[in-house]
């Protein structure tokens, strides 16, 4: 699948900014590297797609490589399932991670041995120690915005010390928490970062790759910015909460180029504004929450902002580029709306979809005289404004699938569908006049009845004699396909549910699924997994990639035709 985007060049922002002066000052000799780095601990979401765009991007517009690297540096969390989702998810977006045919794909956990032997490197050269206070003393000493912090008692250890005790760390010989390295920085730094943090931790865990090799962990802080120097990195591109960390990041890397590890220029950390989504959560806490106490259907549930999650609802990968373009690059966070999100899908979608029809809350039309037995054809565009992709063929006959509320016995002002004694076309077909509707016991609709104008068929002369306000879609009952749809909608009601520290399980939208029975026009029973159409008056609809079977179809909404959330009906 190629979803490169191409129609138009890539819009300037700070980062690009950075680059081109680099080009320009020759700081990397023309050379761009990027990274994508995610944990493997859960799915990726929506906001690592503007970080997964960005970086792949940046490096393809400027003809250069974006690494993807797995940060696996928390064992207790981390699984082969969440990397294979990820490469999945990445390569499902439309980006690869090629160099000269050489694929760029890490580990951070590959650099283990590397990252011992540095840290050994830090104690020697008096920049670490090991320190073996409490958690609840390291918190406490650490100090506050407006005091300075307590240097550890453990602090001026000797080198011979540190290291003695570091590698008895690394051979299992100590409890989780009774010691840690810690870089030896300031501990009255304005910036808490660099109070002399840990960059090292025992952990009796099973590591998914290393299996239980190693008892002693890196830190996320001292482990990527060292990946990014063995990788050659040139721009570490990451989001704003991680700019209080750039010091810390500058502060290793210097310390072991002056080392004599490595060479300048070193990799250079630039941040951007992350993704907030209205109307959605990306906590990987909370998405968990969700998913294992049942609010929802599992990791790729279609409600949900995970990546799996949107393509299962039917989003495009070349929607979410566009997406992430519309939305740009800033070091401002914002929140963006949902319907820009939506708007994207729809924008994209609307070029593409064929068309069909879809009647998802069916009543019986009975055309009483409309002769028995008997089917005319009718005709469609496949897509009204590509009339090269030709013209679908259906059946009309005397009994038919239309939507509940396209009848209404008592109707209201501006109504103009079926009533007694009005006349609507049947979309592509003819014109018929209501004459009324039979009724269960309970007075419910099971069936409207009407006559049709046999010289109105659209496309025929006649048609013109016969002007109508109402225009409705139908399916033949003879030639309908069953097929189960999913209504979705937005998983929350509310704009921001976790607002304010709240139960953002409070917010949940109960009617964000809904399950119907519906009958489609012929063809539809064929659709592959992941077809997508537009159900004409309803909106954009896929074939679900999981539970749906050419000949049994499932459909899922994806998006309405337009954006109406919050609005009157």
């Amino acid at each position: 699948m190629n979803t490169e985007r191409n129609d138009a060049p890539a819009a300037s922002n700070f980062i690009r900014n950075i680059i081109d002066d680099d080009n320009r000052t020759g700081k990397w000799g023309q050379r761009v590297e990027t990274r994508f780095p995610p944990e493997p601990n859960g799915y990726l979401h929506i906001g690592h797609a503007k970080s997964i765009c960005l970086n792949f991007g940046v490096a393809r517009s400027y003809g250069g490589v974006c690494h993807l690297r797995f940060d696996d540096t928390n064992p207790e969390k981390e699984s082969v399932e969440y990397v294979d989702s990820i490469i999945e998810s990445v390569r499902w977006l439309g980006f690869e991670w090629t160099k000269d045919g050489n694929e760029q794909l890490y580990f951070a956990s590959d650099y283990y041995d590397k990252l011992y032997e540095f840290a050994e490197l830090l104690i020697q050269r008096g920049k670490a120690y090991v320190d073996s206070q409490s958690a609840e003393e390291m918190r406490a000493n650490r100090g506050s915005a407006t005091e300075v912090g307590t240097p550890s008692r453990f602090r001026e250890r000797s080198v011979e010390e540190n290291l003695d005790l570091f590698r008895r760390m690394k051979a299992g010989e100590f409890k989780e928490g009774e010691h840690v390295l810690r870089a030896k920085i300031d501990m009255s730094a304005p910036n808490f970062n660099m109070r002399d943090p840990v960059i090292y931790r025992i952990r009796f865990a099973h590591h998914y790759r290393t299996g239980d090799t190693w008892c002693v962990y890196p830190m996320y802080d001292y482990t990527h910015c060292i990946s990014d120097a063995l990788e050659n990195i040139t721009h570490s591109l990451c989001t704003l909460e991680f700019e209080d960390h750039r010091p810390l990041y500058d502060w290793i890397l210097n310390e072991l180029a002056e080392a004599g590890i490595f060479t300048r220029p070193l990799p250079q950390q630039i941040e951007f504004s992350r993704l907030n989504l209205t109307y959605a959560i990306t906590s990987k806490r909370k998405l968990l929450q969700l998913v294992s106490e049942g609010h929802v259907d599992g990791w790729d549930d279609p409600r949900l902002p995970t990546i799996v999650g949107v393509r299962r609802r039917g989003f495009t990968p070349e929607s979410i580029q566009l997406f992430c373009e519309r939305i740009g690059i800033t070091k401002v966070d914002s929140w963006i709306d949902m319907s820009v999100f939506e708007g994207a899908l729809r924008d994209d979608l609307d070029a593409k979809a064929p068309r069909t029809a879809a009647v998802l809350d069916p009543v019986k039309l009975i055309i009483d005289n409309f002769p028995e037995g008997v089917t005319e054809p009718c005709s469609a565009p496949v897509h009204p404004h590509h009339p090269e992709r030709g013209v679908r063929e259906f059946p009309i006959s005397r009994e038919l699938w239309i939507e509940r509320d396209d009848y209404n016995e008592t109707p209201p002002k501006g109504y103009f569908r079926l009533f007694p004694g009005n006349k609507v076309r049947l979309r592509y077909g003819y014109v018929i006049e209501c004459i009324g509707a039979d009724k269960d016991e309970n007075g419910n609709v099971v069936a409207v009845h009407c006559n049709y104008f046999p010289d109105s068929k659209s496309g025929t002369e006649g048609a013109n004699n016969y002007k109508v306000k109402g225009n409705i879609h139908w399916v033949s009952v003879a030639a309908a396909c069953p097929a189960e749809v999913r209504i979705y909608d937005r998983l929350f009601k509310e704009a921001q549910p976790d607002a304010g520290g709240r139960d953002f399980l409070e917010a949940l939208n109960p009617d964000s699924k809904r399950v119907v029975n519906a009958y489609l026009e012929q063809g539809a029973q064929d659709a592959l997994p992941e077809q997508r159409y537009q159900f004409e008056r309803h909106g954009y609809f896929v074939a679900d990639r999981v539970d749906s079977k050419p000949g049994k179809p499932v459909f899922n909404r994806i998006v309405s035709l337009r954006d109406s959330w919050g609005k009157p009906a």
